[in-house]
């Protein structure tokens, strides 16, 4: 299937590793130019060489994304480099799984508001596209409640409304608007990883209440993404797409 992303230009927070990275692979292999951003810029370099690599125009920063004066700069910078912005995907979190008053202001800079400051600085390039589109990364844990603390559930719960919202909201000017809830998801130097290593009971717990009898694959998640951001998909807004392995009960009407 041609995913018509050939041309088009993304940004992604959170560029660098897990599903942002995945994501950021995929599009370069459609022929999409890429910009990505992360707090690691040695990491960013390094993702940066390796989609140029692919053949496509692909440009980083690091970039803190509760810092709203530098993800606009990233965002408007990117966007004159690339002479233009057709898709967002909105990836990074601050894991702020705890409960406790920390993990709510975490998850409200960073989940929420960068999120929303992403939104807002790219919507003038965004109206200008063809094929905009705007995808943030939520969860299951906002879907259903599990061992992470109140505040990383509820935020994740809060981006579903908040792109349903913009779905309608944007409908009139093109602009589609969609969330992608992953469950867990296993990728070196990430939170699974982590935690099989600091809490093997957790870890052991958790890979049990999977029915495929494993956790996801990045890669897994990030075709589901690029799918919902690509003009392969342009009817379709306002959906929450779980990709889970069947691992929420609950029935997603």
């Amino acid at each position: 299937m041609d995913l018509g992303l050939k041309g088009l230009r993304v940004l992604i927070t959170g560029g660098t590793k897990g599903i942002g990275r995945h994501c950021a692979e995929i599009f370069a292999d459609e022929g999409a130019s890429v910009a990505v951003c992360a707090r690691d810029s040695a990491g960013v370099t390094k993702t940066v060489e390796a989609l140029k690599a692919k053949g496509i125009t692909a440009i980083g920063r690091g970039v803190d994304v509760a810092d709203q004066h530098a993800l606009k700069s990233w965002v408007t910078d990117s966007a004159a480099s690339m002479g233009g912005i057709d898709m967002v995907v909105a990836n990074v979190s601050a894991l702020a799984v705890a409960d406790d008053e920390a993990a709510w202001q975490a998850g409200f800079g960073v989940d929420m508001m960068h999120s929303v400051r992403l939104v807002n600085a790219a919507m003038p390039f965004l109206e200008k596209s063809q094929a905009a589109s705007i995808t943030l990364i939520s969860s299951v844990s906002g879907r259903e409640i599990d061992f992470t603390g109140p505040a990383y559930g509820a935020f994740k719960a809060a981006l579903v409304h908040y792109a349903q919202g913009l779905a309608l909201k944007l409908a009139p000017k093109g602009i589609r608007a969609n969330t992608v809830s992953p469950g867990n998801t296993y990728f070196q130097g990430g939170i699974w990883e982590n935690i099989e290593q600091n809490n093997p009971d957790l870890f052991a717990e958790a890979l049990g209440m999977n029915p495929m009898g494993r956790m996801a694959k990045p890669e897994e998640i990030a075709r589901g993404v690029v799918f919902l951001a690509s003009p392969a998909s342009s009817f379709t807004s306002g959906t929450n797409l779980v990709i889970d392995g069947a691992l929420t009960k609950g029935v997603q009407l």
